[in-house]
Formats: C-alpha cells, sequence, structure tokens
C-alpha cells in the first residue's frame, strides 16, 4: 500500500491532518493499532472513568518507580482506540494561556507565538455559547471541533465560582477568551450529548473521501533510504509489511509512542540506541528527552445535604443515568460533570496563571472509586508549570515493549511549596459563605493535616497525573542540540520525516492538552502542504493590573 502521506497514530492532532490533507486532494493513510470507538463507554460523556481503565481503549502505561514519591508508580493512560486520548479523557476543553505561546516562540518554536497559533483554534472550533456569554471575537463559529458548556444545574457547581468571586478572585465569562485568570464555566469537547472525540470531528469525515485510509497495525519503525523517510513498517494479521508515503510520513503517535518510534528508527541519542543493538540513522539526543506532565490533588469534602452525584453510584442509579443517555441523549450522562473550573495566580509575581481548578460535584478518584463518606464534592487542583523533566526512554528494541517513562516528579522544592499553597488556597475557597450550607467536613487531606511535613506527607501519597504528558519531541531550532523537530515540524536531520502532536510542545500549556494537540495537527497540515500560515491575529489578552504586588 501506498499514499502521498502516511500518518502514525489516529489522535487529537492525526485525526485533525488526515482531514486537512486529504481534503486538499492528496491521498492518506492512517495507521493506527487501536480498534473502533463504538459504543457507550465511549460516546457517553458521562462514563469517562471506564476507558481510561479498560485494555481494549488504553495502551496501558505506567511510570517507572517515582523517586520522589517513595517509589509510587503512577498510571499514564494513552488512547488505544480511532481518536487516541480524545477519545478517552476526560472531555475538558482549554486552549493554554496566550503567553504559553509566547514562551515557546521564546524558546526557538518560531511562529508559534499566541497571534500565530490563534487563529489555528479559531480554525477548529465550532463554539457553541448556548446563551451563557463569552467573547464570541475570540472563537472559531465554523470549525469541525464542537465545544460546548454544560448547564450547571447542581447547585455546587455554581456554588464554586460564586465562592471563588467572595474569596477575591474574578470571574471570566470565557476562560478560552481574552481572560483566562478567573472562576468561571467549563468548556467541553461534548456536542449534542455525545463525546465529541477527533474521530468524531475529522477522521469520520475524512474517512467518507475516497482518498483517505484508515490501516489497522502497530507500526514498528520509519523506512529510511538514504536519510529520507519513505514509509512504515508495520505488524498486522500476523505479517510486517511496509506502508509507503510518496511525499512523507509523520508520526502522531503520543508524546509516548513518538518518541518510542523515532528511537525504534534509529533516530534519537546515540548511546542509548547502541545499547539496544540500534543503527543509528540521525543522533538527536532530545529524542524522549523534556518530558513534562501536570500532578493534580483532589481536595475533597463531605456534604451536609444529599445534592451530590453520589446519589446515581450505585446500580440502579447506572442504570438510569445510561437509559437516559442511550434514548435520549439528556440526563447526567450526557455530561462530563466537569461543569465550572478556575485559574488563578499562587503568588504574588506571577503574572499569569499558574494554578488550574477542576470541580466535581461529588467525591470519587478517576478510577471510579467513590469516597466511603457518600455525599461530597472535590477540586482537583494542580501546578501548571512545573520545572521538573522527566524522560521516555526504549525499555528494548522489540517494537511491542512499552517503553520506560519516568517523569521524575515533584523533583524540584518549588513543586512542593506549589502544591502546600495550592491546598491552603484551595480550603480557603472551600471556606467561602457560598459553600457553608454544604459543607459537612473535610475528606481530604483532612482538617488535622496542616504542619509542612504532614502537607508534604499527604501530597507524597495522593498527587496524581492529570494524564497531560508531553514535550518528548520538543520543537526547537536546528542549532538546539535538544530540538527534534523544527518550527516547521520537519524531523532535524532527516528528510521527509515529521512529528505533529503534543510531543513537540517545547513547554507545556496551562490546562487540559487535547485542544493545543490538534491545534499542532491543525497547523502543521499548512506546513505540510506547503500553504502560508493564517494570518496573525491581533488579540492582546487579559493580564490582571498590579499582578506584581497582589496575588488576586
Amino acid at each position: 500500500m501506498q499514499a502521498d502521506f502516511v500518518i502514525v497514530g489516529a489522535g487529537s492532532a492525526g485525526c485533525a491532518m488526515a482531514d486537512r490533507l486529504s481534503a486538499s486532494g492528496a491521498s492518506v493513510i492512517v495507521i493506527e493499532f487501536g480498534g473502533s470507538d463504538a459504543g457507550p463507554l465511549i460516546q457517553m460523556p458521562g462514563a469517562l472513568s471506564y476507558p481510561m481503565n479498560m485494555p481494549r481503549y488504553d495502551w496501558g502505561y505506567w511510570s517507572e518507580p517515582e523517586p520522589h514519591l517513595g517509589g509510587r508508580q503512577l498510571a499514564c493512560p494513552r488512547g488505544k482506540v480511532i481518536g487516541g486520548s480524545s477519545s478517552i479523557n476526560g472531555m475538558v476543553y482549554v486552549r493554554g494561556h496566550a503567553r504559553d505561546y509566547e514562551t515557546w516562540a521564546e524558546m526557538g518554536a518560531d511562529g508559534w507565538s499566541y497571534a500565530d497559533v490563534l487563529p489555528y483554534f479559531k480554525r477548529m472550533e465550532h463554539w457553541d455559547d448556548a446563551g451563557h456569554g463569552g467573547d464570541p471575537d475570540w472563537r472559531g463559529k465554523d470549525g469541525p471541533l464542537h465545544i460546548t458548556r454544560g448547564k450547571r444545574s447542581n447547585p455546587l457547581v455554581t456554588a464554586f465560582v460564586e465562592a471563588g468571586r467572595q474569596a477575591g478572585y474574578p470571574v471570566t465569562d470565557d476562560y478560552n477568551g481574552h481572560q483566562q485568570e478567573g472562576f468561571g464555566a467549563m468548556e467541553h469537547t461534548i456536542f449534542k450529548g455525545q463525546r465529541w472525540s477527533a474521530a468524531n470531528a475529522y477522521l469520520k469525515p475524512a474517512l467518507k473521501r475516497q482518498n483517505c485510509t484508515l490501516v489497522r497495525g502497530l507500526a514498528r519503525k520509519i523506512v529510511l533510504v538514504e536519510g529520507r523517510a519513505t514509509g512504515v513498517e508495520i505488524a498486522r494479521s500476523g505479517r510486517i509489511e511496509t506502508i509507503s508515503a510518496r511525499r512523507e510520513v509523520i508520526i502522531a503517535a503520543s508524546s509516548i509512542n513518538s518518541p518510542k518510534l523515532l528511537m525504534l528508527s534509529g533516530i534519537g541519542p546515540a548511546a542509548h540506541l547502541a545499547e539496544h543493538g540500534i543503527n543509528v540513522a540521525a543522533d538527536r539526543p532530545g529524542v524522549g528527552q523534556n518530558l513534562q506532565d501536570h500532578l493534580e490533588l483532589y481536595i475533597q469534602m463531605a456534604a451536609s445535604q444529599p445534592i451530590s452525584l453520589y446519589k446515581y453510584w450505585n446500580l440502579l442509579g447506572k442504570a438510569w443515568v445510561g437509559a437516559q443517555w442511550l434514548f435520549a441523549r439528556r440526563g447526567p450522562g450526557a455530561s462530563n460533570q466537569f461543569e465550572s473550573a478556575a485559574f488563578i495566580r499562587s503568588a504574588a509575581g506571577v503574572d499569569y496563571p499558574d494554578l488550574q481548578y477542576h470541580f466535581l460535584p461529588i467525591a470519587v478518584r478517576y478510577d471510579g472509586q467513590a469516597a466511603a463518606e457518600g455525599h461530597g464534592f472535590q477540586a482537583h487542583v494542580g501546578p501548571m508549570r512545573s520545572p521538573s523533566r522527566g524522560s521516555v526512554t526504549l525499555r528494548s528494541s522489540d517494537p511491542a515493549e512499552p517503553p520506560k517513562i519516568l517523569f521524575n516528579y515533584m523533583s524540584n522544592e518549588k513543586d512542593w511549596s506549589d502544591f502546600r499553597t495550592a491546598i491552603k488556597l484551595t480550603r480557603e475557597i472551600f471556606a467561602q459563605e457560598a459553600f457553608q450550607p454544604y459543607v459537612k467536613h473535610e475528606i481530604q487531606p483532612g482538617a488535622q493535616v496542616q504542619t509542612e511535613e504532614e502537607l508534604n506527607a499527604f501530597i507524597k501519597e495522593h498527587v496524581e497525573s492529570a494524564y497531560h504528558p508531553c514535550g518528548t519531541c520538543k520543537m526547537g531550532r536546528s542549532d538546539d542540540p535538544l530540538a527534534v523537530v523544527d518550527p516547521e515540524n520537519r524531523v532535524i536531520g532527516v528528510e521527509a520525516l515529521r512529528v505533529a502532536d503534543s510531543s513537540i510542545f517545547p513547554q507545556i500549556t496551562n490546562g487540559n492538552l487535547n485542544g493545543p494537540s490538534t491545534m499542532v495537527g491543525e497547523k502543521a497540515s499548512d506546513h505540510i502542504l506547503g500553504r502560508e500560515p493564517l494570518a496573525k491575529a491581533n488579540a492582546a489578552p487579559w493580564i490582571a493590573e498590579g499582578w506584581q504586588q497582589k496575588q488576586r
């Protein structure tokens, strides 16, 4: 088989590129190891905790024992299904802050400033404000990716925003618009009660064209001939075969699998490749390095009234929710239940938000384990810009073996002080008048946890990944020894090979990464097709007045 372009990975960026490249008239083959996204466990937003814990849909990766977390191994779910992680994630939509992309440009990602990327966010969005307010001039109206907001009918959801206001923080109409900082409604990739993944938004329309084909198989390596990528070797149906690319190969296999595939192909740190008997095609020391993620804590409160989602946390309740969704795409199952959010600054002198909140009107873990207390609620809170860096390396030269993933979480003292501050600020928010009718007591950390030593022990035991790994094929200028791709997504030192997914982020962005990953696929498509980038946006984002002296 052959096509003009061969894309490895049908995730957020890969699906976007499949659509845009095939729409240009070029032939496209998308290689994806995972299978169908059919069925309620993926398509029902309220069932989000299921697919990310199912081997059918998740690669099942875990970190190595993390040295600064007492040897804990943290889950690193990655989507093994069409749509990739957009088919198993929490469906939260965040663009990131404008300053994130200014930092990218300063780090060598020329042409990726906020003025450069905002037009691509607008191109991909079909924003439905549904009368909730917001910033229409900053949003896209005609793109394939539907962005919506929940009904916020649970009083706990609105209490969270009101408590933030009472604590002295701003309220924002649209954290994806002019002003990220503040408390307000959370946005979702949900449309008409259904998960609106990259597969639904991009891949399925693309596959209706005769020039776009999906091939299921495990990518083993990139085929290189005299320094040029000519195809992808895959394993499928018990056979090894090559899918040939007439023009280019594009890797969009995630921040875990993209560096793995590069290294299996001889592109990476020469000494590491030699350890595994892999011939070096291009010595790029940065492949697999610069791994970043967001960590978070769940600050949980027991509720004094039976108004949380816990009333559905039984067999009969779940059956009722499922039936409502199956027959009418309505009810609690039509929402991910993350319906209010906040981005705040942790201290005076921080110029833009460095803490993110997801509010949830039930006390429950991502693995679906509810708190023994019964009715409750929680805020997920975590720092946005940890200085800790990790790596993805090969376990062996066997493509079927998972790589070694070491995030090196909490390796910097700033991580610990940031989390202690986050707990303090969250407790203050929950102590506001808006929550007084609903608060019974604090479940975790628990009122007895107060000293620095006690807080550090709680953090060490309970901190969890927010599942936002990125950065392992860093974008930068060709003279940067750790850069893997240049600002047009081309792998440095190899012809006709690009990487376009969250692995190219020089630095992690504020918030959830599905939106920025999709944007990378949109923008990379224009680079691949040799088109002029979209015209820069002329929009200045909101920065808090007096941020040098005030935390809020």
